[in-house]
């Protein structure tokens, strides 16, 4: 069972109840992740920019705010899944 990189209409974690890390599902998730890795790329790089310019208005920061706050909240999701399979696939111990 692995972490989905979605949330639920409830902003609850979706689970994946396979463990087929082939199956539609779980391509599906993989591809959403690197979606939202490039996408959190591109605020970074945003987020540089807009703070290096000097004329940057409180809006824009505002708005920066947001976009950095979900794209870390998609990546820390992300990074929790990973995690987790990992967790799954290593060794267990006797």
């Amino acid at each position: 069972m692995g972490l989905l990189p979605w949330t639920g209409p409830e902003g609850k974690p979706c689970y994946l109840s396979s463990d087929d890390r082939h199956s539609y599902m779980s391509r599906l998730a993989d591809n959403i992740e690197s979606i939202q890795l490039g996408m959190a790329a591109d605020v970074f790089d945003h987020a540089t920019a807009t703070v290096r310019d000097k004329h940057a208005t409180p809006g824009d920061l505002r708005l920066l705010a947001n976009e950095l706050t979900s794209a870390l909240a998609d990546t820390l999701r992300v990074a929790t899944s990973r995690m987790h399979h990992r967790a799954e696939s290593a060794p267990r111990r006797p």
